[in-house]
């Protein structure tokens, strides 16, 4: 008799934002049979609340050379040149191919796509839709196209809980529900680990767990120390804590002010670099805060901006936004190949799960949705190349009872404390110690790089080290990082 808890394809997706459905998607258009597995509805995921959206080197004054050399200066030396040369020419594909499938994006009056500046960027490229609801447009226009995909079977609430692996190679995954997937490539798609951290613009289940899960299964993760902190996240509003308000409208003009209502940064300066002069004028101030003021922005540029702020109490047409720095994205995870292929065969990860190299220390603005349509696309073609795992019959039986570990408070609040936007061997000694493996991981790789660059900001070391460009703290198994060259 088959087992009704087993479920054969030909690839599996864990993770249902941009990178996840435009994978399987690619695959179903193969002609494959899919299995994308998502925790949460279609539609609803960290891509959903992206307010940033997809660079690509479109305008006649522009080139992918330029945005590529855009993307190594962010990266402060740490970019992988090779995935940084794979983004910037497949990314102006990337957008033709979702204008197909029906993504409608902003244009000007003479229907040419109306492209956006942001910090890092030396030249307009940023593709938005919906001025700042690029994620939710997005994600909305990809999730109807699946949902009516016949090669595609979708479980929605279900959570993975371990990779299948038979003799080192990835073969499928098991859900928490005693659910299991035999597949030729397993794709991990499940966001980034920003929510780890007690401030955040994330949603709560950005923890890390595609990372925990690639671990447990024996992949490599790398460059866990550099952790992105958006400079402008509300403040001190109910309800909206946290809430991203996106650098789109600091390229619109908006301007950042400290207590005397004086400005003090350039604002479309690397994100690092905003981040860190905020929290220095608070500092030297003695305020939770700095002011954004975007009175001079057109509104209906950034409708859902405007609404939410308004909602919550606050109308941005009239009066400043109280922000500061919060954790927003995690520029490490499963190291990868420029085909997404872990090091463990079969597995696969993209999107903010996996670390290719592309970000460096500091990620490039709207680089990573980019990412994750390029990579998603390369990760399902080259899954298809994988070998049919051996009957299920004649593999070892999935795992069975395992439970990912989530963070306590107590973990994100210490990760703030210690491995925030400044961090030192002081502070991040404790984290050692601390109950969640990728908190500790976090600490090994941080103590490890003692430097300064881009988003890791050591205080004990605030130089960067030139012998350290393009070396990247790469964790084996449960040994210690080390530093490892990449091209």
């Amino acid at each position: 008799m088959p087992d009704p808890h087993l479920h054969e394809t030909e690839i599996a997706v864990v993770g249902a934002g941009g990178a996840g459905l435009y994978a399987a998607l690619t695959a179903a258009r193969a002609g494959a049979r899919v299995t994308l597995v998502s925790a949460t509805p279609l539609a609803f995921t960290s891509s959903y609340w992206a307010q940033g959206g997809i660079a690509a080197a479109l305008a006649a004054e522009d080139s992918p050379d330029l945005h590529r050399r855009d993307t190594e200066i962010a990266g402060r030396d740490l970019v992988r040149r090779s995935a940084a040369n794979v983004l910037v020419r497949e990314a102006p594909g990337v957008v033709e191919d979702l204008q197909r499938l029906g993504v409608r994006f902003d244009a000007d009056r003479h229907g040419r796509l109306a492209l956006g500046l942001e910090g890092g960027h030396s030249v307009r490229r940023v593709v938005h839709a919906g001025g700042s609801a690029t994620g939710r447009r997005v994600l909305r226009t990809l999730s109807a196209v699946v949902a009516e995909e016949p090669n595609i079977t979708v479980f929605e609430g279900a959570r993975v809980s371990a990779v299948w692996t038979d003799a080192g190679r990835a073969v499928g995954l098991v859900c928490e529900d005693g659910r299991a997937v035999r597949a030729r490539a397993t794709i991990l798609a499940t966001g980034g680990a920003a929510a780890l951290w007690s401030r955040t613009t994330n949603p709560p289940g950005s923890l890390g767990i595609g990372l925990m899960l690639a671990h447990q299964a024996g992949a490599a993760l790398a460059d866990l120390e550099f952790v992105q902190f958006h400079p402008t996240a509300v403040t001190g509003i109910p309800g909206r804590d946290g809430f991203l308000v996106t650098e789109a409208i600091r390229g619109e003009g908006a301007t950042l002010h400290d207590a005397h209502g004086e400005r003090f940064v350039e604002e479309l300066a690397p994100r690092d670099e905003v981040a860190r002069a905020i929290r220095a004028t608070m500092t030297a101030q003695g305020t939770t805060h700095v002011g954004l003021d975007m009175r001079g922005v057109d509104p209906s540029k950034f409708p859902n901006v405007v609404e939410a702020l308004q909602e919550s109490g606050l109308d941005p047409v009239t009066e400043l936004v109280p922000v500061a720095p919060a954790a927003h994205y995690v520029m490490g995870g499963v190291v990868t190949d420029l085909d997404g292929a872990s090091t463990v065969p079969g597995l696969y990860a993209i999107g903010e799960t996996a670390c290719t190299g592309l970000h460096g220390a500091n990620r490039l603005a709207s680089n990573s949705l980019t990412e994750c349509f390029v990579l998603g696309a390369r990760a399902a073609q080259a899954g298809l190349s994988e070998p049919v795992p051996r009957p299920a019959t004649a593999l070892p039986p999935p795992p069975r009872d395992v439970r990912i570990t989530l963070p306590s408070r107590e973990t994100q609040a210490a990760l703030w404390e210690h491995a925030g936007i400044e961090r030192s061997a002081e502070g991040l000694a404790p984290l050692l110690d601390d109950p969640h493996p990728l908190a500790r991981l976090v600490a090994r790789c941080g103590l490890l790089r003692e430097e300064s660059r881009g988003a890791h900001r050591r205080t004990d070391f605030p130089e960067t080290d030139a012998a350290l460009d393009h070396r990247h703290a790469v964790v084996h198994a449960d040994e210690d990082p080390v530093f490892e060259h990449w091209s």
